[in-house]
């Protein structure tokens, strides 16, 4: 079964929908390259994805730690390149629940670097990642 499905809207607009719950998001081109900027860019959920899956991949294993990150959060950059425009790094800030086991941190830190999308994204994109544990 496909995954989705992405139809273009006209005006640099695509419409995204999951196939399987039909759920839908919109991408608008960036202001720099020729959009409006009124909702992510396809570059922007390249970025937004690596956030998606590490924080899933610390979900799963903090369920089987049987420790609690609800609230996590992350704030992702990301930072573009020319000749040919790319994306050319990532950033994400983690902001995580206190755990005051430095192991349980730790394996949720590795945890989340294991995702999929980090494995997928091109070797040649810097990623740069920081997690900050409250009151660590």
């Amino acid at each position: 079964m496909s995954t989705s499905k992405v139809t273009y809207l006209g005006s640099l607009r695509t419409e995204c929908k999951h196939l399987q719950s039909g759920n839908t998001y919109i991408t608008d081109a960036p202001t720099d390259n020729h959009g409006k900027g009124e909702a992510f860019s396809p570059t922007d959920t390249v970025a937004t994805g690596l956030a998606n899956c590490m924080l899933t991949m610390m979900g799963i294993k903090a369920n089987d730690l049987k420790v609690n990150l609800e609230g996590a959060t992350a704030t992702v950059t990301k930072t573009m390149a020319s000749n040919p425009r790319r994306i050319s790094k990532i950033e994400v800030v983690f902001h995580l629940p206190e755990i005051s086991d430095q192991k349980i941190r730790k394996i949720l830190e590795k945890t989340a670097e294991t995702c999929p999308v980090h494995y997928s994204l091109h070797p040649d994109i810097e990623k740069k990642i920081t997690f900050h544990w409250e009151n660590a």
